[in-house]
């Protein structure tokens, strides 16, 4: 099997002949596949983070969990077939997100994955023994008509997060936030012109003090972040305190939780 490789594009904020997202999806449905909170019983938990993103025509894995044998449970458990995915986003190198895709290319190898162009060789290599084709990011691309990467962000852990275009606005999804949720929201807005609709995920606050919580909080309304739904990594307390800022526009994230868009 031949192996691809794609050189990234640099995002034009305005879209057009640079990338950037060209038009907004008129259906998305967000699946939480493996997450330590749960929100459906008869799904199994674990450290760790996978969400399933279906568009009306192409579905993208975005994480996947600590390990393959809880992914693919959940996975079989709702419905969702690994030989539907088109293309796996992993945000960073840790294994509370990376752990599952092994079963995931041993199921489904015909797949593009897109992973940042800081992960070690061996990783990539061994996608690539797959049969797989690979993508390595490094400045913001774009993945589809309607999806884009915010490229590596930060310093000690880079990480990707990934962004879709939605008529009710944009949905950034996190994996663990380690360059600040803050942050990558900015960041995206500098990217793409659009109402900042949903920021879903791990934020990566749970040994942030109230305090510093609290300054999160109040830059994600200050950057117009309309909705939240913190998983993973976000903390307990975190999660209380989001949810009594944004009331009725927090979603209690976890395993089965499904968002439709």
């Amino acid at each position: 099997m031949v192996i691809l490789f794609f050189s990234p594009r640099k995002v034009n904020r305005f879209g057009g002949e640079f990338g950037g997202i060209e038009m907004k999806a008129d259906k998305a449905r967000l699946t939480t596949l493996y997450d330590n909170y749960a929100h459906s019983s008869g799904l199994k938990t674990g450290w760790g983070f996978s969400c399933f993103i279906e568009l009306e025509n192409e579905t993208i894995l975005f994480d996947t969990g600590g390990d393959s044998d809880t992914l693919l449970y959940n996975m079989k458990k709702m419905g969702k077939d690994p030989k539907a995915i088109d293309n796996i986003v992993l945000s960073h190198i840790h294994g509370d997100h990376t752990g599952g895709l092994r079963g995931v290319l041993e199921v489904n190898p015909d797949v593009t994955v897109y992973l940042p162009e800081s992960f070690p060789e061996s990783f990539k290599d061994d996608v690539k023994s797959h049969g797989s084709k690979v993508v390595e990011v490094r400045d913001s691309i774009k993945i589809s008509e309607n999806v884009i990467s915010t490229g590596e962000l930060g310093f000690t852990v880079k990480e990707q997060s990934l962004v879709i275009s939605t008529e009710k606005g944009l949905v950034v999804i996190t994996g663990c936030a380690h360059p600040g949720v803050a942050n990558i929201v900015k960041e995206v807005k500098k990217l793409v012109n659009g109402e900042m609709y949903l920021v879903l995920g791990g934020f990566h606050l749970a040994w942030t003090s109230d305090s510093g919580i609290r300054d999160i909080i109040k830059s994600c309304r200050e950057l117009g972040v309309r909705k939240v739904s913190p998983s993973h990594c976000s903390g307990d307390r975190a999660k209380e305190l989001f949810a009594e800022e944004y009331e009725d526009d927090f979603i209690d994230n976890g395993v089965g939780m499904v968002i439709e868009l």
